[in-house]
């Protein structure tokens, strides 16, 4: 294990906010190597890195009760246990795809909605991820965008993504739901946003969550659909909890596609 001790972090703090996020090394100062060999070229940008591939499960799998009244595909880019959990506990049964999974086979499930989760990685360079949220927006079941998942949903609308001077980490961010007015404490990890002049400028999409503390997006849904996304992370865990109710609007909206479906 490596200490650092007798650090002015202030002053790191400073360096990163006029510098930008950037990597380090924490050494014990004994091998001098790191400095010679200099193993920062040999770190990737993340601008341009497509991660989820790496982290997306390589074969699907089920969560929760088979005989519940509601089912949802959730698209792996990285996902959450505590995301299947908050789905289950509302009365969901789920089905975990790959992220290379298309539209048509997922639709096998017969799913009434969809969550595209998070994961790492620069969402630009996922054209194939945004093809499929399309042909989920086009088939009006309800979608749910987690972190990644919202940049998805944003450039299958036709909003770009662009990598953050100094991205959102750790807990205590402070959101404002425009919708309701209210103040939500929030957990964040993301270092590329959507631009807010693209998104602002978009017709069919609503603001509807932003960041209190430099007014970047943080929430998108689709007018005249049943779709949303969120930049933050609903399901931490331990907390904040304030956006739980987030996965409350999902899955009535899931419902919903199930009684509409049955009165047709």
């Amino acid at each position: 294990m490596v200490v650092v001790s007798d650090v002015d972090t202030r002053a790191i703090v400073q360096h990163i906010r006029s510098k930008g996020a950037m990597n380090a090394i924490v050494s014990s100062g004994r091998n001098r190597s790191c400095k010679a060999e200099n193993p920062f070229g040999k770190v990737p940008s993340m601008e341009g890195l497509e991660l989820s591939s790496t982290v997306s499960t390589q074969k699907a799998y089920t969560y929760g009760d088979a005989a519940a009244a509601l089912r949802v595909a959730v698209i792996d880019l990285g996902v959450k246990e505590n995301t299947l959990r908050c789905l289950a506990d509302r009365g969901c049964y789920i089905k975990v795809f790959p992220m290379n999974t298309s539209f048509e086979e997922m639709e096998k499930f017969n799913p009434q909605g969809y969550l595209v989760s998070n994961g790492p990685g620069d969402p630009a360079v996922m054209p194939a991820m945004v093809d499929t949220v399309k042909k989920i927006l086009n088939s009006d079941k309800a979608l749910m965008g987690i972190c990644l998942g919202h940049q998805m949903l944003a450039e299958a609308c036709g909003i770009k993504t662009f990598k953050m001077f100094n991205g959102h980490r750790g807990i205590n961010h402070p959101v404002k739901n425009l919708v309701t007015g209210r103040a939500e404490v929030t957990s964040q990890n993301h270092g590329f946003g959507v631009i807010p002049e693209e998104t602002i400028n978009k017709a069919e999409i609503e603001i509807t969550h932003i960041n209190l503390n430099d007014q970047s997006i943080e929430g998108i849904s689709v007018k005249n659909k049943k779709a949303f996304s969120v930049q933050y992370h609903p399901e931490a865990a331990p907390g904040p909890n304030d956006a739980r109710y987030l996965f409350d609007n999902f899955v009535n909206a899931v419902r919903e596609v199930k009684e509409q479906a049955v009165t047709v």
